[in-house]
């Protein structure tokens, strides 16, 4: 029986899945252990990742032009990063951070591996597969921001504003999620999909994911 691109989105997903272990800072926020000056640390970050993701995207969606299933999924990611970008304004001034420390800060490496690497997948990658390889990390991030949006109103006291960006990444996807699938259909029925490809991207990726959060929870 001929595989349908559902079938292997979940199956790729599944196979990506975090090991609980590998983040140890959702659950120390989600339990209200973890210093409001993590969270503040967080929000810098984002405020690096968010606008350079958008614009791999954006890239990847060029490279898409004879892949319009691809093009249209990597659209709609660069829209949803702006969106995010207008929401993380609210939670990063509730961590307590201005325009000044936000632009004396020095990012943490470990942080930006991440967003480096989405830009490398921007101009080495074939589409098709890092629509495979996002999609599966995509998963695990909204996990997460449903946990830390539940946690800073519970324990942190913060209201729905500042919480707006976590709750953007944690609502259901089912659009989008469409939208991947239509893309990975698409590539499999024309030969563009390399799929050992396309689990090293998505294996790099959840490393990288990893390696954010741990970076957060000891920053030293």
């Amino acid at each position: 029986m001929t595989r349908t691109a559902r079938d292997l989105l979940r199956t790729i997903t599944a196979e990506l899945a975090p090991d609980p272990r590998s983040n140890p800072l959702v659950p120390l926020i989600a339990a209200g252990e973890a210093d409001r000056e993590v969270l503040a640390v967080l929000a810098l970050e984002q405020m690096r990742v968010i606008p350079a993701d958008r614009r791999a995207f954006l890239q990847l969606a060029v490279r898409s032009t004879a892949e319009p299933e691809a093009d249209a999924f990597f659209t709609a990611l660069a829209e949803g990063e702006a969106v995010a970008r207008q929401r993380l304004p609210a939670f990063a001034a509730a961590c307590g951070v201005d325009e000044d420390r936000a632009a004396a800060y020095t990012p943490l490496p470990g942080c930006q591996a991440y967003p480096a690497y989405v830009a490398w997948l921007a101009l080495n990658a074939a589409p098709a597969d890092a629509v495979l390889a996002v999609t599966a990390n995509f998963s695990a991030w909204g996990g997460y921001c449903a946990a830390i949006a539940g946690a800073l109103r519970t324990h942190y006291g913060f209201d729905d504003e500042a919480c707006a960006f976590f709750d953007f990444f944690a609502e259901p996807a089912e659009e989008l999620d469409r939208t991947a699938e239509r893309a990975v259909q698409a590539a499999l029925a024309t030969g563009r999909l390399d799929e050992r490809r396309a689990r090293a991207y998505g294996h790099l990726l959840q490393s990288y994911e990893a390696l954010f959060w741990r970076t957060l929870e000891r920053p030293a």
